[in-house]
Formats: structure tokens, C-alpha cells, sequence
């Protein structure tokens, strides 16, 4: 998501009330770390095979004026399928863990193709299926492929956009993220994905409204100083990005895009645990 299109979602989140959140925050404080999954991956991720082939449309373009400041405008043809980065994370990340695409069975008809993806989504992204339970997608080798033939049949049934706006992790954003917090968050993301697993992330800068995107990270690479997040932003399905977490700062930074004029972020998990 990019910043112009959030208002109604950071009004709603401001409602959620921080007296409330704070009592719930109080309460599962000890809830730290993310949830470790049942059944861990047998492979690992692959961006060219494991990402949907078309993107969440912008409904802003964005560049730097002559003044050199960050600004944006309504671009002149309307997205058809725009404000969906939650969905289209979290999906990919249900495909990973809970499909398996056979192209040595036959095709068969779009319907009951319908009929597994709606199952798929049904699935808990917290929880990866073993894998005698995983649902076969026949007839095509990998989500790219798929989504190429059935964009509109999955865009159809992995969600609304009303879905962003109530994530159930959505109220952690509007409280501050301490450089410990964020140092704990790089740690055991990087734990997760060492173990093949991937992590649906909320990318933030509350309350600047700079940026206000999920993203699906799914691999790690790392030096003395940084850590490198392979990460699969929804919006830009063509290459995978890298989210950089400095240990000295203990501050993840996220380059410039094409909706985002790049710097500091702040990151935690969700489709995680009971609170996220």
C-alpha cells in the first residue's frame, strides 16, 4: 500500500483505541517472538516459481519535484486491482506452505480450480499443512504459471481489500518501535527463514505515512554488519527486493521504489500468532 491511499485504514486503526490496545499489549507482552510453524517447508522458497505473476497496482505515481521533495499524483488510468498487498502476501504465503502445483495431472475446468484456490485460502497462514494434506493444484508447475492463465479467478477469491484494513495485526503499528524491538524482530526473522519457512511482514512508518505495505520475506543473507532480507514486495512482481537490517543502528532500511523514495522502516511479523 502507499500513503495517500491509507487514510480511511489509519483512522481505523486509531479507533481500535489506545487504551484498549494497551491493556491487550499488557496482557500478551510475553508473546514476543514469531510463531514457529508445525510443519516446516521440505524446500525453499523460489521467487520466479512462488510469486503471483501480476502486481498491486499503484493508484499513485510518485518522483521527486524539482525542489527535490517526495510527491505524488493520481495516475491517469485507474488500477483494477489496487490496495491488496495484505492479500497478495499472506496468499503467496498460503501457496508456499499449503499447495503443491503437479503438471503431470491433466488441467481441469476453471470451477474446481475456483473450488481449490478457495480452499487454499480457508487454510491458516499461521500453520503450514503436512504435506499428505497439502491441497494439488493439477495441470501447472508453480503459482507464476497459474497465475498467469487465472489472474482474475485468484483475484477474485483471495481476498478484498477490506482485508488490509483489518488485519488483526494492524494496531501494532501505531505504537513506537524501539531499536530493541526492531533488533529482536531481525533476529528471529532471520531464525524463521533459516529454517525454509517465509514471514508476511508490515512495512511502517508511523506516523509519518511514508509507507503502509505487507510484504513476503523468504530468504536471508548476511555480513558482519547487515542482514539481508530477500523479500517478494506484492508490488512489484518482477524482481525480489532487498530489505537491510544494520546491526550498529539496529534499523531495517528499505531502497527506493517506485512508491517510495527509500530509508528508514520499521518491520514486525504478522499472519503470525493470535495477536497478529
Amino acid at each position: 500500500m502507499i500513503p495517500k491511499e491509507q487514510r480511511a485504514f489509519l483512522t481505523a486503526a486509531r479507533m481500535c483505541g489506545r487504551v484498549a490496545v494497551f491493556l491487550l499489549l499488557i496482557l500478551f507482552s510475553g508473546c514476543s517472538s514469531p510463531a514457529r510453524l508445525k510443519h516446516a517447508s521440505a524446500r525453499q522458497f523460489d521467487f520466479a516459481r512462488d510469486t503471483f505473476s501480476y502486481p498491486n497496482e499503484l493508484v499513485w505515481e510518485y518522483s521527486f519535484n524539482e525542489n527535490g521533495k517526495w510527491t505524488g499524483h493520481r495516475r491517469a488510468v485507474k488500477p483494477t486491482y489496487s490496495q491488496h498487498c495484505f492479500v497478495v502476501a499472506r496468499s503467496a504465503c498460503q501457496f508456499f506452505q499449503n499447495a503443491v502445483f503437479d503438471p503431470g495431472l491433466p488441467m481441469v475446468e476453471e470451477e474446481t480450480y475456483r473450488k481449490l484456490v478457495r480452499r487454499l485460502i480457508s487454510t491458516n497462514p499461521r500453520e503450514a499443512l503436512p504435506e499428505d494434506r497439502k491441497i494439488v493444484f493439477p495441470g501447472y508447475a508453480d503459482l507464476r504459471s497459474f497465475s498467469q492463465v487465472h489472474g482474475r479467478l485468484l483475484k477474485e477469491e483471495c481476498g478484498g481489500a477490506w482485508q488490509c484494513y483489518f488485519q488483526r495485526g494492524n494496531w501494532r503499528m501505531i505504537f513506537p518501535f524501539s531499536r530493541h524491538h526492531q533488533q529482536n524482530v531481525a533476529e528471529q526473522l532471520k531464525t524463521r527463514l533459516d529454517r525454509k519457512s517465509v514471514a508476511v511482514v508490515h512495512v511502517v512508518r508511523f506516523p509519518q505515512l511514508s509507507i503502509n505495505h505487507a510484504m513476503l520475506m523468504f530468504g536471508v543473507e548476511e555480513t558482519s554488519n547487515e542482514i539481508h532480507f530477500l523479500t517478494y514486495d506484492p508490488n512489484e512482481p518482477e524482481k525480489q527486493v532487498r530489505i537491510t537490517y544494520d546491526r550498529a543502528a539496529r534499523t531495517f532500511y528499505l531502497p527506493a521504489n517506485a512508491y517510495f523514495s527509500g530509508g528508514r522502516i520499521d518491520v514486525y511479523p504478522i499472519y503470525d500468532r493470535s495477536m497478529y
